[in-house]
């Protein structure tokens, strides 16, 4: 198995900072390297997918100061993912008009599951930088390579954090506490909301409550109420960003709280919603990609990353995604250099013998596929909103500062 060496890092960031031009702009559209970037820039999800799709493209300037890919300047091509269907054709716009000749994605479950599919269909390889449902890695695909981690690893370390972290802070056995679990239904949530139920089982911690609602479409109030009602402890939530703002509105306008509530990805680490919420949501807990606030021995280039987003951006990371799918576009790109050809079998052994050790990133992942083609190097990280910022707080390694068991401004 290859053994990849791990390229200077700093230096490679110094460079770019240097050159402080986009990819675009840095060769003639015939001589280049096409790349599918493919994301929501449109719809609900378009902030979060612009932040997914400025990692890529802070790796693909990277990779082009350093002289390119396969001999060529890199060119994104994007493509406009708003929902499975849009995914799917513009999956098939990116490969065929536009020879792309490896498609890089998309930022949520549903719309991945499609463009994934698609180009399994057509033989190009797609690389997964940000998507978590576990079904997507499930199918059998050959040229499907994902660097994210996975939803059940999502729902082990959310309910990890239940049992070890806040039922002994509160002096309570895990067992005696109400715990609800609230997802938006699409392949995202019910691939989390499952993972939450199974470690929730295997630990031994009963379900006082389980509610589904159609994606972006949640109504709080009921639900505030009948989590009020049943007084719960802790509510595991699953959803987009509209979701969240809707659902601590109803907590809001209820006068009520759970002690604590746990969120599962993206939509939980987004600054903006932190802001568009306030101080109701200090101390909610989030699973997540490493975000900017963790140990340095952990995660080695958050801040070398840190600056080169902001001399490229003009304005701080909106959540830590755009430094994993960074991280997980720069392994691609080793990968596809191997390779040494434009060729679609070639890109996949070479994408299939990468060997990054953990540590070897910039947010402190290793890079290692399975025979399914997933990273079983990515780790997510227990993560909470304290003085406005997201922080590490566990494992104890990755840790910013202690775990804090309540929620809301104090003082």
């Amino acid at each position: 198995m290859a053994r990849i060496a791990r390229r200077p890092l700093l230096g490679g960031l110094a460079a770019l900072a240097a050159a402080a031009r986009p990819a675009g702009a840095q060769q003639a559209e015939a001589n280049s390297t096409r790349l599918g970037a493919l994301f929501p820039f449109t719809g609900p999800l378009a902030l979060l997918g612009d932040e997914h799709f400025r990692g890529l493209e802070l790796a693909a300037e990277e990779r082009n100061v350093a002289g390119g890919l396969l001999g060529k300047p890199i060119r994104l091509v994007k493509g406009d993912a708003a929902d499975p269907a849009q995914a799917t054709a513009e999956a098939k716009r990116l490969m065929g008009a536009e020879r792309a000749l490896v498609l890089f994605g998309t930022c949520a479950s549903p719309l991945s599951f499609a463009a994934t599919q698609a180009a399994e269909l057509q033989g190009v390889p797609y690389v997964e930088l940000g998507a978590v449902a576990d079904p997507i890695t499930e199918r059998g695909f050959r040229l499907l390579f994902r660097t994210a981690p996975r939803a059940s690893e999502i729902g082990r370390i959310a309910v990890d954090a239940i049992a070890d972290l806040l039922a002994p802070a509160w002096g309570l056995p895990p067992e005696a506490l109400k715990i609800a679990l609230l997802h938006e239904d699409s392949l995202y949530g019910q691939s989390v909301a499952a993972a939450e139920e199974a470690q929730l089982k295997a630990r031994g911690l009963p379900i006082a409550e389980k509610l589904g609602y159609t994606l972006r479409s949640l109504e709080a109030a009921p639900i505030v109420q009948r989590l009020r009602g049943m007084a719960a402890d802790v509510l595991l939530h699953v959803g987009y960003q509209n979701d969240i703002l809707l659902l601590y509105r109803g907590l809001r306008e209820a006068g009520w709280r759970p002690r604590m509530v746990i969120g599962a990805g993206a939509g939980y680490s987004l600054v903006d919603t932190a802001h568009a919420i306030g101080p109701e949501f200090e101390g909610t807990l989030n699973v997540d990609v490493p975000q900017f606030e963790v140990n340095d021995r952990v995660a080695p280039g958050v801040k070398p990353f840190l600056e080169l987003y902001r001399k490229r951006y003009g304005s701080e990371p909106r959540s830590g995604h755009s430094l994993a799918n960074y991280v997980g576009a720069r392994a691609a790109f080793d990968a596809i250099q191997r390779a040494n050809a434009p060729d679609r079998d070639r890109i996949r052994a070479a994408l299939a013998a990468t060997d990054v050790p953990e540590g070897g990133t910039a947010n402190g992942w290793g890079i290692r596929f399975d025979e399914k083609g997933q990273n079983q190097r990515a780790r997510p990280l227990l993560l909470q909103w304290q003085g406005g910022r997201l922080v590490a707080v566990a494992p104890a390694e990755a840790a910013t500062a202690p775990l804090k068991a309540q929620m809301g401004a104090v003082g």
